[in-house]
């Protein structure tokens, strides 16, 4: 799955995506874990069509203050709905984790879940 690779902003970030790619589930819902093109550990994709996640990529330009966020298992989430699903990017993390799942897998947020216990655990809260 050709998937366009982040650069994380930071160390900090560098070292949680790598950790994460290390330690995302073999599927997520029904969907089973491919390759990415180019190989990078700040991507992964799970299913066909690909649920895709890219870790260290920029905030989102309409994530502001007021923003609505989605909280699955203590991970906050900023949705934006596309055409054909939705991106979610997490929020408050020293790395932004940004997951595509397309409108297949609705609803769209049983994703999250899947992913949340390897973000939680390897992508730490940003330090107040």
């Amino acid at each position: 799955v050709a998937v366009p690779v982040p650069t994380p902003s930071s160390p900090e970030a560098l070292a949680a995506c790598t950790a994460l790619d290390a330690n995302v589930p073999s599927s997520v819902l029904t969907a089973v874990r491919r390759s990415t093109e180019p190989d990078s550990p700040n991507t992964a994709a799970w299913g066909d069509p690909p649920i895709t996640l890219q870790c260290g990529v920029a905030k989102p330009a309409s994530l502001i203050a007021t923003s609505a966020l989605v909280t699955i298992d203590d991970v906050d989430w900023y949705p934006e709905q596309r055409s054909a699903g939705y991106v979610f990017t997490t929020t408050g993390r020293v790395a932004n984790v940004e997951v595509a799942v397309p409108d297949a897998y609705a609803p769209e947020t049983g994703a999250l879940a899947d992913l949340g216990p390897a973000i939680r655990q390897y992508v730490p809260v940003t330090p107040a």
